[in-house]
């Protein structure tokens, strides 16, 4: 075993037992009586409440309707986000006209613009995508951004002296050796999207995992809060492993560079 898969091994290990700790620590107060079941309830109700849930059906309406959310409203901010961020790392004057606002407008809190995109875009479906739109389009322009303006311009000018011309230096030079870090930063944002999932069901919402965790809060049902996040938790890491392997797909280079290194 060469010393990269000893690394690997060694990192999964202590995942592991981190993971584990935790469960053990969950079990030993919970099951120990150093609380009230109501602050913490024990492992064995929140499973009772998933196998609940599972069996009456909510438990697979409520995570399909939040991911559909998260991914929609992901989706439409990656759209944008990605033309935006590449046209702002290879054209000043389209950075100097887009950037203050990005800056501005990132550090807007989305929980304050809930009432303002009521008001325009009503109860729907939309307002939820576009909460999630917006606590992922402004970081997302600017990571994408970054990581185009980290492209080698020898890459870019050596592109240039053979003759290419911008789309095709945008095509075949920038997107390919931007992509690896591109996939980086589509990794971290739809995690951010996820956070901003119960903001986008707290209103006007009759089902997803935002909707059942706030809903539980008003009658103290912890043992169905903790079943909703350990849900989006697990849809989280589900999510993140596919993002990783999706990278070694599209941009197999970049574990070659590595191995270089």
């Amino acid at each position: 075993m060469n010393n990269k898969n000893k690394s690997k091994t060694g990192y999964r290990s202590l995942s592991l037992i981190c993971f584990f700790l935790l469960i053990g620590l969950w079990c030993v107060i919970s099951y120990g009586g150093f609380t009230d079941e109501i602050f913490l309830p024990s492992p064995t109700s929140v499973i009772q409440k998933l196998v609940s849930m599972a069996r009456d059906g909510s438990l697979a309406e409520n995570c399909w309707e939040s991911t559909r959310r998260v991914l929609i409203g992901w989706i439409w901010s990656v759209i944008i986000a990605l033309p935006a961020g590449m046209l702002m790392a290879n054209s000043r004057k389209f950075s100097a006209f887009i950037q203050p606002i990005i800056e501005f407008a990132r550090y807007l809190p989305v929980v304050a613009l809930v009432p303002l995109t009521l008001l325009y875009l009503g109860i729907g479906e939309s307002q939820k995508y576009t909460i999630i739109f917006l606590g992922t389009f402004f970081q997302l322009v600017l990571m994408v951004c970054d990581t185009v303006s980290s492209v080698d311009n020898n890459m870019i000018n050596a592109a240039r002296t053979l003759g290419a011309g911008r789309f095709q230096i945008y095509r075949e030079v920038i997107f390919p050796a931007a992509l690896p870090g591109l996939m980086d930063d589509f990794r971290l944002t739809i995690g951010w999207a996820w956070t901003y999932l119960v903001v986008a069901e707290m209103v006007a919402a009759s089902n997803g995992l935002g909707y059942m965790i706030l809903k539980s809060q008003r009658y103290l049902a912890t043992d169905t809060i903790f079943a909703g996040l350990i849900l989006i938790g697990l849809i989280g890491l589900v999510t993140d492993w596919i993002f990783r392997l999706l990278t070694r797909l599209v941009a197999p280079w970049q574990e070659r560079l590595g191995d270089k290194k």
